[in-house]
C-alpha cells in the first residue's frame, strides 16, 4: 500500500491473493469491525462473474486514513489491497445511511 502508481492503468482481478479490485455490481451486506479507519466495514457480495469471489476474498467497504476527504481526481488515492476505501469522514456519513438502509447497490467501474 502506498503510492498511486496504478491510477492510470489499474490492475483488475477477481483472483485470490491478487490484492486487486474487481469491477462490477456489489450488494452491500453486513456491518462489521474493521482494522482500518473508523473501525467499521461492510461486507460486499459480488453480483457478476467479474467480482464473484468478493466474499471469499473478504472484500469490504471500509475507511482508511490515507484516503483524503477532498476530491482526489486527477491524482488518485493510495494503493490498497482490493477493497474500496473512502475517507474516515465519508465513512461516518455512509455508515449512518447503511445502518438504516441495506438495499444498496455499489458499482465499481473503470473510467
Amino acid at each position: 500500500m502506498g503510492g498511486t502508481y496504478s491510477k492510470d492503468k489499474p490492475k483488475i482481478s477477481n483472483e485470490f491473493d491478487s490484492h486487486c479490485s474487481s469491477l462490477g455490481k456489489y450488494v452491500i451486506l453486513d456491518r462489521g469491525v474493521s482494522q482500518w479507519g473508523i473501525k467499521v466495514n461492510y461486507v460486499l457480495q459480488g453480483k457478476e462473474k467479474s467480482n464473484s469471489n468478493a466474499r471469499k476474498r473478504a472484500i469490504v467497504l471500509h475507511s482508511w486514513e490515507a484516503v483524503p476527504k477532498d476530491e482526489v481526481y486527477p491524482y488518485g488515492t493510495p494503493e490498497g489491497w482490493g477493497c474500496p476505501a473512502v475517507s474516515n469522514e465519508s465513512m461516518k456519513e455512509i455508515d449512518e445511511l447503511l445502518k438504516t438502509n441495506k438495499n444498496v447497490l455499489m458499482w465499481i467501474i473503470k473510467s
